[in-house]
């Protein structure tokens, strides 16, 4: 079938070089609008073009195929998918481009009836946002790679046994109705104390598997704002290791542009879209079950988009009292869009926050601020010119931190890709993970076409690359998990657990198989619910899942979907029918 769709897609692309006929033969007017470029459909179509068009086509250049770039700017979405469907019927109904290009060639080419609309629909739109992004291009560099990983990640002997834990009450009388974004424990002398947070500002304790709120900013803050959406609000908390006797708990939130000088501020002649802001809250009681107490701004930083913000914000839990890294707090901060608006310069730079891994001092005070301390054996801390916050950069959008807590001390971070990889990082002291340079173990180019990547050159050094990633026809954007550190589930012992986050699809790898400098193999695993084999598709109603991960202090896993509330618990692990 692929040589087919290929002289199909050529008649197409030679049709766009007859610029005279342009009026006539589009039968319709051509309208960008008309593509469906949502990620899953993408998804579908890069699949779609991997499987039948990507061994003779690029965007970018002529190989086998010619160039597509700009094929859905010059015909109409109706014109390509009637002659996809059925290039004969097109010709013999008298279609003026289809009769003078059959009349040069002397052939019909093969019907595609096969095809569903919506597979067509998904096909075309993943044709549309690619050559989209070539036209745009400023720099045409040759040997793009449409699909960085062509095998295929394989399907385990496992399937996760979960249950349905709990609902969190809407937060909202419109969808979503709910954002819950993160589910955490702090250890105290009983036990432990679950809590989960919405992105609407309310942080609400877990008690016997009904929630209430314990914090709710978008109260406490006046200036607190959770729209448009694009991860905007109450981004992320974590509790002191002392919370029961200092009563500390930190959080991340979003503002409005300019509502305060910022201690890491963007130049005038940027606009700026919003304000992160990172706060220490301090209760009078930590045994109560509401918060009441005072709090105080550690850190604000500028952004230049509404997406990729501040994300994971906690504390080592391996440290204990007496180490050097006892009470530091790391803070993921992402590139906030700047390196495809523009301003690439804010990345990939130590001596720029964006798209780094910041470490801490919350109780220090030797930070330009005064707000907080820089740890003296940061890698950067006396270096000229960098920031001495800085832990490691590199990153677009760094989604989850974890630690191993069942062994290997092992720190993980996920970072969500662009357009093509998507990754999971071993974390080391300083060092450099590459965007906008590098994504994945393949080289990027902002100034090229954004949707795909490049060989990595042959004298490549200076970047640390990830020891787990998949590329976008197996999905879109990673949910950073955990690895298992419970004791109930041996079969999950050394294993990380992650998944994609819209189409909710899990997958682990080996904690023994992650070693720096090394790609570690990864693994699909099922999904039972309710005795029943299934998915996260089926499950949740909207098309996009919304998956995440959360961990207790025990080190057993849930599992939850963002937009609709639900959180569930891996209670069990079966191999081969067999549960264990």
């Amino acid at each position: 079938m692929g040589n087919y769709l290929f002289y199909a897609l050529l008649i197409i692309f030679l049709s766009n070089c007859n610029q005279k006929k342009q009026g006539d033969i589009s039968k319709g007017k051509v309208n960008a609008d008309v593509y469906d470029t949502s990620e899953l459909a993408i998804q579908r179509g890069m699949v779609l073009f991997n499987q039948h068009c990507a061994s003779c086509h690029n965007f970018n250049e002529t190989v086998i195929g010619p160039n597509l770039a700009g094929v859905t700017l010059n015909v109409s979405k109706e014109w390509l998918a009637n002659f996809i469907k059925n290039p004969k019927e097109s010709i013999d109904s008298g279609d003026e481009r289809a009769m003078e290009l059959y009349a040069k060639y002397k052939v019909y080419m093969p019907s595609f009836q096969t095809l569903k609309e919506n597979e067509i629909d998904d096909l075309l739109g993943f044709i549309h946002k690619f050559s989209e992004a070539e036209k745009r291009s400023q720099n045409k560099r040759p040997g793009g790679i449409l699909d960085p990983i062509p095998e295929k990640i394989p399907d385990s002997d496992l399937t996760l046994v979960i249950e349905e834990f709990l609902t969190v009450p809407p937060s909202s009388e419109s969808a979503p109705k709910a954002r819950i974004n993160k589910l955490s424990a702090v250890k105290t002398k009983d036990g432990e104390r679950l809590f989960i947070s919405d992105l609407r500002g309310k942080l609400y304790e877990v008690v016997d598997a009904e929630v209430h709120t314990y914090l709710d900013l978008k109260v406490e803050m006046g200036d607190f704002i959770d729209n448009p959406g694009w991860g905007t609000g109450l981004g992320s908390f974590d509790f002191h290791p002392e919370f029961e006797k200092n009563g500390l708990l930190y959080t991340t939130h979003t503002e409005e542009a300019k509502k305060a000088p910022a201690d890491f501020a963007i130049h005038d002649s940027i606009n700026t879209r919003l304000q992160w802001v990172l706060t220490e809250w301090k209760t009078k009681d930590p045994k109560t079950e509401k918060f009441s107490g005072t709090n105080r701004e550690i850190l604000r930083v500028d952004f230049v988009s509404y997406g990729h913000g501040f994300q994971e914000l906690t504390f080592n839990p391996l440290a204990i009292k007496g180490d050097s890294e006892y009470g530091l707090l790391y803070l993921c901060i992402g590139d906030g869009s700047a390196a495809l608006r523009g301003y690439a310069f804010l990345c990939d730079n130590p001596g720029k926050i964006w798209g780094s891994i910041i470490r801490i001092d919350p109780s220090g005070s030797d930070s330009k601020n005064g707000k907080y301390g820089i740890p003296k054996d940061n890698p950067f801390v006396n270096d000229a010119g960098k920031l001495g916050e800085i832990w490691s950069y590199g990153f677009r959008n760094p989604h989850r931190i974890s630690w191993d807590t069942s062994g290997s001390g092992k720190m993980l971070a996920t970072n969500i890709g662009q357009h093509s990889l998507e990754e999971v990082n071993l974390v080391k002291k300083g060092a450099n993970y590459g965007w906008p340079n590098r994504e994945g173990t393949f080289l990027y180019d902002v100034n090229a076409n954004t949707e795909i990547v490049y060989a990595l050159p042959e004298d490549d050094s200076g970047y640390t690359y990830p020891v787990v990633q998949f590329d976008h026809d197996e999905g879109n954007a990673i949910s950073g998990g955990y690895a298992y550190g419970g004791a109930k589930i041996p079969l999950l012992k050394n294993k990380y657990i992650f998944g994609d986050i819209p189409n909710g699809t899990i997958f682990y790898a080996k904690l023994s198989e992650i070693i720096e400098g090394e790609q570690a193999p990864m693994y699909k695993i099922g999904l039972e619910l309710d005795g029943k084999q299934t998915s996260f598709g089926d499950i949740v109603a909207n098309e996009r899942v919304d998956l995440r991960f959360g961990k207790n202090g025990t080190g057993e896993l849930f599992i939850f979907t963002k937009s609709d509330g639900k959180v569930y618990k891996i209670v069990g692990c079966k191999i081969r029918n067999e549960l264990l």
